[in-house]
């Protein structure tokens, strides 16, 4: 059902759920499948495998805050149930706000896929579990500069800065990106992000293929930590060599998005490719 006044996705519900099934279905090595599910939330297909970025699939954040001083009033239409992902072999989230650790889109989803791995900062191992209601080893945990092999996939941590690069009192990173590796493919997921010293020279020897890039921009008077803007995030992209930009964070919440006509603008004044994905649109890279 859409919502009067919401931005309407291009595929939802059930619909969306048969279109992944049958992908999965006719799956081959030498291609991979991308879902834009809102906000961050990316699913990734590739020979049957599905890994899922930072889903946030509830309204818990408009809850939560409606009647305040920072109303989160959703922009778009809730693209899928978590329950409806049944198929989901890894999820991930790369830090502990809200709209990429939700328990309302986390608990259903793990109950849905028995054997679902979740790729987590380790830092955040108390907060997720407390979170989430997990038992305390159930987490996968990655620190900046390691990586680890989950299934197919070989996921590197990368540090993401929001605002700053925020450490524990081991040294470990709080907030993170990961790059993923799998079959000849390397993609970027950065999680919430601005740009560092040392970031496009730490991401640049992966040669990635795709990178998910934020959007929204840093805009204190907002109250929430910023991201790259529009500009930064085409930047980026060309600055590490990025075959593909694919923009995220935006068309969520009313007073903390920004246009991805805007981005379009931006990557195009300096020839960096990008695909710019409606609410529940899907594409291939072969």
């Amino acid at each position: 059902m859409i919502i009067k006044g919401l931005i309407p996705a291009f595929c939802s519900g059930e619909t969306l759920r048969t279109q992944i099934e049958d992908r999965i279905a006719r799956s081959r090595e030498d291609s991979f499948d991308i879902w834009w599910l809102g906000q961050s939330g990316f699913l990734v297909q590739w020979n049957k495998q599905c890994l899922l970025f930072d889903p946030y699939l509830s309204d818990s954040l408009t809850k939560k805050y409606s009647g305040t001083e920072k109303p989160h009033a959703r922009m778009g239409e809730l693209v899928i149930q978590p329950y409806l992902l049944d198929k989901i072999n890894i999820v991930t989230s790369s830090h502990n706000h809200t709209d990429h650790l939700d328990a309302e889109t986390l608990q259903p989803l793990l109950k849905a896929n028995p054997n679902l791995k979740f790729l987590i900062p380790e830092a955040n191992r108390s907060f997720v579990c407390e979170r989430v209601g997990c038992s305390f080893d159930f987490p996968l945990g990655l620190n900046d500069g390691d990586n680890l092999k989950i299934g197919p996939f070989e996921f590197f941590g990368v540090p993401a800065a929001h605002n700053t690069i925020e450490r524990d009192d081991k040294g470990r990173c709080k907030f993170m990106g990961f790059v993923v590796k799998f079959g000849k493919w390397t993609i970027y997921h950065s999680g919430d992000t601005l740009l560092y010293d040392g970031m496009a020279a730490t991401l640049a020897p992966f040669q990635v293929d795709v990178a998910f890039l934020p959007i929204n921009g840093n805009d204190p008077s907002r109250g929430v930590a910023g991201n790259l803007n529009c500009s930064e995030a085409a930047g980026l992209g060309k600055a590490i060599d990025a075959r593909l930009v694919i923009p995220h964070h935006y068309h969520m919440f009313e007073f903390n998005t920004a246009e991805p006509a805007d981005f379009a603008k931006a990557a195009d004044a300096i020839q960096q490719p990008y695909k710019i994905l409606r609410l529940g649109e899907t594409m291939s890279i072969s």
